[in-house]
């Protein structure tokens, strides 16, 4: 489906993008989904449409047949990359789980500011954006996927997320074909 449209009151979602997260092994190359993403934000914040600047601090316990790491991170593993240039009026919402939207106040903070769609980029596109996705399109937004501002670090998981999966929760677009729609609308 080709991208339609952007809702007068749109907030950019923006996965992961932190020191440990953008450190790891990526199917394309962590540096150039960070620079789409800053483009992205940079153009919400033109519009002073709100940013949300997501990062995982810890992950839930449970039993999973995949071992995680346990091993110490880095005190500045979870501050947001520079790149993103975070502004004082961007919203950072911390995370314990896959997805944004559970145990934080990031569903309160878009309802307070009338949001009825969001833009989701990040890292990775099987994980933290999808869960983020499927919860947004459960909640009623419009969802709408920056799908070049997005990886994994695996090709097939990514490439599922994007043919099968994103198609069902909403319109995806590139980048730039964002970014042109919001310049376009807000002129």
């Amino acid at each position: 489906m080709a991208l339609t449209t952007l809702d007068a009151k749109t907030a950019l979602i923006v996965i992961d993008l932190q020191n440990g997260v953008v450190a790891m092994p990526t199917v394309t190359p962590a540096a150039e989904i960070v620079q789409r993403c800053s483009d992205l934000a940079s153009a919400f914040r033109r519009h002073r449409l709100p940013v949300m600047l997501v990062n995982v601090v810890a992950g839930v316990s449970g039993r999973t047949d995949q071992t995680r790491s346990t091993a110490s991170r880095p005190d500045d593993w979870a501050q947001i990359v520079p790149e993103l240039h975070q502004q004082p009026e961007d919203h950072v919402v911390s995370k314990r789980s896959w997805g944004a939207f559970s145990s934080t106040d990031l569903q309160a903070q878009l309802q307070a500011q009338g949001v009825t769609q969001v833009v989701i980029c990040g890292i990775a596109t099987s994980i933290g954006v999808e869960s983020t996705a499927r919860h947004a399109y459960e909640l009623g937004f419009n969802v709408t996927l920056a799908v070049d501002a997005m990886t994994d670090t695996h090709a097939d998981s990514h490439v599922n997320s994007i043919t099968r999966i994103f198609p069902r929760l909403g319109e995806c677009g590139s980048t730039q074909e964002i970014i042109e729609l919001l310049d376009r609308t807000r002129a």
